[in-house]
């Protein structure tokens, strides 16, 4: 019945995780104009919270090991909602640098922290439940993003809706207090030896390259779908953001159908035919002959890239070689490095050449999906 519980809480945590990602992206251009930067200088900022979320990375895997996931988990919730109404009542451009670089390392750390927690329940309920918890991380996501829409169409400033919104967490993080979760214990090493700061090894290495591109796939519908459409194919401004629409929805659709397709057939198998699924929609996108074919293509990719991310993170706290949280760190560096730093790349090869060359780019490394997929396998 705790494990039960605990799965609740755990899909609240990732839910509420995804709620701020739509809360802060749907009030970026009402930001973006306070500071009164253009794109370069905003750009800084952006960076300033990518680093932050970088900088967590590590020190969270080693809280994770010292203190356990849930509680870490627990107290990074509560962090990430003081950071982010910090972030929305920063009243000059200095002091919203520090509440985004605070609101990167608690949310990085948050994430880190709230995969090692599902993953301690999932083994406890001995059936697949991650792809569902990634599911109710981008519902969460949309929601909140729709909501910040209508935020607007009240005239609601950019405080009164962080304050709302922080408000609104409350009484989830209390939920989250009260929940009890047992510490798994480490490895009797674990805490001399586990380094603070660390990379992948052995077969993690791999699963953490599929987690790269994976997320790098994301990350470029997400930054460049819309533009491709306006620049490339030459389709209107109105209907291009439906590229990445499409796409979100079928993340969602897999994501929360994704535990039960994985019992199924195991990681492995679906790792594998997710990639080749999301080839083919990457070559639908390339293709451009319509609009159709465009957001065929976007709605296949999110098929295709939707459970993988969550079976790597999985895979790393079951690792046998590295400390769950160590490992939890290290494969998301890889892969949240690619979803915020691949695009800014691909950006690059699309001003040398054209943004379908840069998606050409992520079908290429898509190819590599099939034949990562077998890192997934645990070994003793």
């Amino acid at each position: 019945m705790q494990a039960i519980a605990a799965r609740r809480v755990v899909s609240a945590i990732f839910f509420m995780c995804g709620t701020f990602v739509g809360l802060w992206a749907s009030r970026i251009p009402d930001i973006k104009a306070a500071t009164g930067l253009d794109e370069g200088g905003f750009g800084v900022l952006l960076l300033v919270m990518a680093c932050g979320a970088f900088v967590a990375f590590p020190f969270t895997g080693h809280w994770v090991d010292r203190l356990g996931a849930a509680p870490v988990a627990k107290f990074l919730a509560a962090a990430t909602a003081v950071s982010f109404l910090a972030v929305g009542l920063a009243p000059t451009t200095p002091f919203l640098t520090v509440a985004l670089f605070l609101a990167g390392f608690s949310f990085g750390g948050l994430d880190v922290s709230m995969n090692g927690w599902g993953a301690e329940v999932e083994t406890s309920l001995g059936r697949p439940i991650m792809s569902s918890f990634h599911g109710l991380y981008s519902l969460g996501a949309g929601l909140a993003a729709a909501a910040g829409g209508f935020a607007i169409e009240l005239d609601l400033s950019v405080s009164e809706h962080f304050r709302l919104w922080s408000a609104l967490s409350v009484p989830f993080l209390v939920w989250f207090y009260r929940q009890a979760w047992p510490k798994a214990e480490p490895a009797s090493d674990t805490k001399k030896k586990a380094p603070l700061f660390a990379v992948p090894r052995g077969a993690l290495v791999l699963v953490g390259l599929m987690a790269l591109c994976a997320a790098l796939g994301e990350g470029a519908v997400t930054d460049w779908a819309a533009l491709y459409q306006i620049e490339d194919l030459g389709y209107s401004e109105a209907i291009a953001p439906t590229a990445f629409t499409v796409f979100s929805i079928a993340m969602v659709i897999m994501r929360l159908s994704g535990d039960k397709v994985i019992a199924r057939f195991g990681p492995v198998p679906v790792a594998r035919l997710s990639g080749v699924v999301a080839f083919l929609g990457c070559l639908l996108l390339i293709s451009g002959i319509n609009i159709w074919a465009v957001w065929a293509g976007c709605f296949i990719m999110g098929l295709g890239y939707a459970v993988l991310f969550p079976l790597a993170m999985s895979r790393a706290a079951s690792d046998q070689n590295m400390s769950k949280g160590v490992a939890l760190a290290s494969v998301a560096t890889l892969g949240y490095g690619a979803f915020l730093f691949g695009p800014p790349l691909l950006g690059f090869v699309g001003d040398a050449f054209s943004l379908r060359a840069s998606f050409a780019v992520v079908a290429l490394l898509t190819l590599a999906l099939p034949f990562l997929a077998a890192s997934l396998k645990v070994r003793a």
